[in-house]
């Protein structure tokens, strides 16, 4: 079941908008803060496929969902955010950062990223029927195909004043109407007609208004409607609430059409078009090796969910030139990924696991990364590799001879005819350079498919698999000893329940930091071996959010066994009235035949405490 499903089903289970007033999650389970939890059927929330566990603790629901947590939640915060019900906590602000830039940029095209590429896929089509001559340039049909193919461009405005308004919660029609105020026939007309009568602006009480054409922009409606939301915001505090919808609309539209006109509006055109042009000189002046850097990059991005910061760029180069030199290169690393892929399948050995990685691979051949890269390719991480080296060098063959395409289309097999170079078979070769190299390099190099498989047969003589030591000095007791049933039930894994003497907390193996939550209390690390081990630093300390952890290691670090991973302090976690037990989980406990633990009142970590058989 896929995460958005999930998402949904828990959604309805917990009586949707009206029931929810919080929505946050920890390393393993999202966490509601409900308005009626007696409308809550917690088995039937059980019965839901990827549901651990659902209970309620200290007033909260718990949905345990284990390592999918964070892809469901992104799910179920769009399904409570579009409907935003009345009473929902705010979050806490963000810190002004690069980070937000990019997510703010995300969310607003986000929404309209269907529309966007359902548009620039009927060009793909139209660019099909034209170049095989299945219909002629003058018939109704290629021009009610250009049409529709071109509609979001050109009015990108209005799609981009929506989206914008519900990312910083104002007025939507507002938002249309400054979108409007760009496209009116007055600026419009002027700006096409200026460089034949040679007026470049109208005279607004001695304030130039420029002919600016703001067809396909991106920039100066997110701007405008930026500002709109804070002026908007005042107009409606400082009005009483009897004159409200006679005086905020007016007041806001005489503060912000002139605005947006002689200022934001021609700002926001030259801040996209000295980024496009930024982005065209980067990519050109450093060659190949630009390309290439880009074309490997680019699942790097969709991980970190950067990828979206690079649409506004291509919109806008389209905009400019009707071109964008930068889609080609994240074509190949679709296809790359797509390749990589293929070749996994070929060599899993499980029937079902063989059937989800042709599928995932055939979708990342359309364009849809996600399934390949975080399914397969990035799980076994040398088809990864191989992915992003082949992508590259496919990205750097293309800029050599000068590829670009004409529409901002799902970068996959189906758009190519979107995609244009010196001679297009340069457009064929970049391709198959991308899925052939990713193809059989993944083939040559190889997976690891399950580690312990290798490890136990080499182990036989003791069968002793893997050994973990003790994560704390101090006491190790049984899991079912901890006061929460997703731990004492073993639901997410066989383990112990450790007690620190110092509050220290030490690696249990040698391995790598595959997790380390926000609020710290939690760690995830994969062993050198295999072992999938979850920390969980106390019960419910998410809530501290941070405060009083001291964490000495961050994700993608190399531990070693002792080393230490985090400190906190005891003695204030347990003064705000939290349980300072820490389950130490195998989270892959079903790919051992024994999990054993041992107990002990008195312990240290030179101690063997799991053993994995």
């Amino acid at each position: 079941m896929t995460n958005q499903l999930i998402a949904k089903k828990v959604f309805e289970e917990v009586g949707g908008d009206a029931n929810i007033s919080h929505a946050t999650h920890c390393a393993t389970r999202l966490r509601l803060n409900l308005r009626d939890n007696q409308q809550v059927d917690l088995k039937a929330l059980d019965k839901i496929e990827g549901v651990i566990k659902a209970q309620f603790s200290n007033g909260q629901l718990q949905v345990v969902l284990g390592g999918k947590v964070n892809g469901v939640y992104d799910e179920f915060i769009q399904l409570v955010s579009n409907n935003e019900p009345a009473g929902m906590e705010q979050p806490e602000k963000k810190k002004i950062g690069f980070g937000l830039l990019i997510e703010t940029i995300s969310g607003i095209f986000s929404p309209i990223l269907p529309v966007l590429i359902g548009c620039g896929m009927i060009q793909a089509i139209n660019a099909v029927l034209t170049n095989f001559n299945l219909i002629s340039l003058d018939s109704g049909l290629y021009q009610v195909f250009q049409m529709t193919g071109d509609l979001v461009f050109y009015f990108l405005p209005f799609f981009l004043a929506v989206s914008a308004a519900k990312k910083f919660k104002t007025s939507e029609f507002l938002a249309i109407a400054l979108a409007a105020a760009f496209m009116y026939p007055t600026i419009m007309n002027g700006a096409m007609e200026a460089a034949k009568t040679g007026v470049t602006s109208l005279n607004l009480l001695g304030l130039p208004v420029l002919f600016v054409n703001y067809k396909s922009t991106v920039f100066p409606i997110i701007l405008a409607v930026w500002v709109l939301s804070y002026v908007y915001r005042f107009i409606e505090k400082i009005v009483p609430e009897s004159f409200r919808i006679l005086i905020s609309p007016l007041l806001t539209l005489c503060i912000m059409i002139p605005l947006q006109l002689i200022v934001l509006g021609p700002a926001g055109s030259y801040l996209g078009n000295y980024i496009a042009d930024g982005v065209k000189f980067i990519y050109t002046s450093g060659g190949f090796l630009g390309a290439f850097l880009l074309g490997s990059l680019r699942p790097v991005l969709v991980m970190f969910g950067m990828h979206y910061a690079i649409t506004p760029i291509m919109v806008q180069e389209i905009a400019e030139t009707g071109i964008t030199i930068i889609l080609p290169a994240l074509l190949v690393g679709n296809l790359a990924q797509s390749g990589a892929a293929f070749a996994t399948a070929f060599l899993i050995k499980d029937k079902a696991q063989k059937s989800g990685a042709f599928t995932a691979a055939f979708t990342a051949l359309c364009g849809i990364t996600e399934p390949a890269m975080y399914g397969y390719n990035l799980k076994y991480k040398k088809p990864f590799y191989v992915a992003l080296g082949a992508a590259g060098t496919a990205a750097a063959y293309l800029s050599i001879f000068k590829a670009y395409s004409t529409a901002v289309a799902l970068p996959g097999i189906l758009a190519l005819p979107t995609y244009h170079a010196d001679s297009y078979i340069h457009i064929i070769i970049g391709v198959l350079i991308a899925i052939i190299g990713a193809f059989v390099g993944t083939l040559l190099i190889g997976i690891k498919e399950e580690t312990q498989e290798v490890t136990t047969s080499e182990s036989t003589d003791t069968g002793v698999y893997e050994e973990l030591s003790s994560p704390v000095n101090g006491s190790i007791h049984s899991l079912a000893t901890v006061n929460d049933e997703i731990f004492s039930k073993e639901l997410m894994g066989k383990g112990i329940a450790a007690i620190s003497n110092d509050g220290v907390v030490y690696s249990p193996v040698d391995g790598e930091i595959t997790m380390l939550f926000d609020t710290h209390h939690a760690i995830g690390i994969r062993s050198t071996l295999g072992a999938e081990i979850l920390i969980h630093i106390g019960l419910d300390t998410v809530q501290l959010k941070g405060e009083f952890f001291s964490p000495e290691i961050k994700v993608g670090d190399t531990v070693s066994k002792h080393q230490r991973l985090i400190t906190f302090d005891q003695a204030k976690v347990i003064e705000q009235g939290y349980d300072t037990v820490i389950p130490v989980i195998i989270t892959n406990s079903a790919n051992y035949q024994a999990v054993e633990s041992k107990e002990s009142e008195a312990t240290t970590t030179d101690d063997i405490v799991i053993t994995l058989s």
